[in-house]
C-alpha cells in the first residue's frame, strides 16, 4: 500500500494490520499526508512506483533549496536509468545517501518528504532493486525497456492478425505458418499482445529470465 499521496511511503502486505494513523505510518516510512491509501498489486513494479512518485515531487519543487532542486532530480536520474535497464549496485547506496541527505537538508515538507517513495522501497522491496540491476528483469512486466515480445512456434496459427498491426513491419511468416518477430526491429509497443486471439495466445513477454503468457489457461511451464 502507498499511503499519504506523492510523497508518501510503500509499505507491504506484511504490515497489513499497522493502525493508520500518525505515529505509526512515521515509524513504517510513511506519512499520514493527504490521506489517501493506494493498494498495489503483483503488477506493480516498486521500483517504477518510486520514480513515479518522484517524478511529481521533482517537478513540483520550488528550487530554492539545494538538496530538495538538486537531489531530486539526482534521484529520478539514477531511478530513470534503473527502470530502463542501465542501474549499477553502487547505485542502491547512492540513492539512499541522496534521499537521507534530500530529507534532513530541505527547507519545506516537500523536500524532507520527497524521498519517501524512495526511501520505503529500497527499505522493503530491495530485491525489485536487484533484480532490475542484475538480471535485467521486472518482475512486474511493467519497465518497457526490460520487456521483449516473442510468438510461440508451438501455438501461433499463421493468421498474420499481428503481423497485420505491427507499425514497424517486426513481424514475418507465411499464412498459417508461425511467424517471427524480429527483436531489433520491435519497438515494445505490446501491439501483437493485445491483437493474437485468445485461443491461441502465441505472442508472450520476456524480462531477464521470465517468461509471461497473458492467457492463463496456457501456463508457460
Amino acid at each position: 500500500m502507498q499511503t499519504g499521496g506523492p510523497s508518501g511511503g510503500c509499505i507491504p502486505a506484511d504490515k497489513i494490520d499497522l493502525p493508520v494513523d500518525y505515529e505509526s505510518l512515521t515509524g513504517a516510512g510513511s506519512i499520514m499526508g493527504s490521506g489517501g491509501l493506494v493498494v498495489l498489486d503483483e503488477d506493480s513494479c516498486m521500483v517504477d512506483i518510486a520514480r513515479y512518485f518522484l517524478s511529481f515531487t521533482q517537478e513540483e519543487s520550488c528550487g530554492k533549496c539545494p538538496p530538495c532542486r538538486l537531489g531530486t532530480r539526482a534521484m529520478l536520474t539514477i531511478l530513470e536509468r534503473i527502470v530502463a535497464g542501465q542501474g549499477q549496485m553502487a547505485d542502491i547506496d547512492t540513492l539512499e545517501e541522496i534521499a537521507q541527505t534530500v530529507k534532513d537538508g530541505s527547507l519545506c515538507g516537500l523536500g524532507q518528504t520527497a524521498p519517501n517513495p524512495v526511501l520505503t522501497t529500497l527499505r522493503y522491496f530491495k530485491e525489485e532493486y536487484k533484480e532490475h540491476i542484475e538480471k535485467a528483469q521486472c518482475t512486474a512486466f511493467v519497465c518497457g525497456e526490460l520487456i521483449s515480445y516473442h510468438i510461440d512456434s508451438d501455438r501461433c496459427s499463421g493468421c498474420g492478425a499481428c503481423a497485420r498491426v505491427c507499425p514497424v513491419k517486426a513481424i514475418s511468416g507465411e499464412k498459417k505458418n508461425p511467424h517471427l518477430i524480429d527483436q531489433d526491429t520491435c519497438i515494445g509497443c505490446g501491439l501483437c499482445l493485445s491483437t493474437c486471439p485468445d485461443k491461441f495466445a502465441a505472442v508472450y513477454r520476456r524480462s531477464g529470465e521470465l517468461t509471461r503468457y497473458e492467457n492463463q489457461k496456457y501456463p508457460s511451464g
